[in-house]
């Protein structure tokens, strides 16, 4: 069941779309055979390694450009597979259409390592996307803020084994980061969203 958090834009929460025993196994599974990256963003002219490692993977053609840079995706991972087709399902019964034809997996080893405020909004994804992020591993807070100061900043706490769902419209009005927390324990997410097959010019 996924629980609303927010009407307009849709935000929903199904905090246990995995058991503690599955989200157990898939956390160690991909923390072991996934080849973590650390790659670098150029802000400001100089080069700066992101603070936590990723990996983005899809179908052939779900490449995309960011900060200069062209990311291209490895071939799915069988669990990471068979997780799409589940979730898919599970927000087809709710009457959500996806069509996810990537992932992007952030691996976050402590409390410490982050990911800054940001939408998803790269023109790849469409003008409304949506996109599912299922959590594995230390619980930690999302924190929302809206562009035009329409309402308070919150937080959303994403257990092991969760699923949060960002509908059309979230990344035009909120933008969301990962902050810093004294808390310990490995973390892994998974974004999954679908990449147009247009190829837009460099932001």
């Amino acid at each position: 069941m996924l629980e609303t958090l927010l009407d307009d834009p849709p935000l929903w929460l199904a905090p246990a779309l995995l058991s503690a025993d599955e989200a157990d196994r898939l956390l160690h599974h991909l923390d072991r055979v996934l080849a973590w990256e650390r790659p670098t963003l150029r802000l400001y002219g100089r080069e700066h390694p992101i603070p936590r490692r990723q990996l983005w993977m899809g179908d052939p053609e779900a490449r995309y450009r960011y900060s200069g840079r062209v990311f291209a995706p490895s071939p799915w991972e069988p669990a990471i597979s068979a997780l799409r087709r589940r979730l898919e399902a599970r927000l087809a019964d709710a009457g959500i259409a996806t069509g996810f034809n990537s992932v992007l997996l952030n691996r976050y080893a402590d409390g410490e390592e982050r990911m800054g405020w940001h939408s998803d909004d790269e023109l790849e994804l469409g003008p409304d996307p949506v996109i599912a992020a299922v959590s594995l591993g230390a619980e930690r807070p999302l924190r929302f803020r809206w562009r035009h100061r329409e309402g308070p900043a919150f937080n959303v706490w994403l257990p092991h084994g969760s699923l949060l769902v960002m509908g059309p419209g979230v990344q035009a009005r909120l933008q969301h980061a990962l902050l810093p927390r004294r808390l310990p324990g490995l973390r892994i997410s998974l974004t999954f969203r679908r990449v147009l097959a247009e190829r837009s010019p460099d932001r």
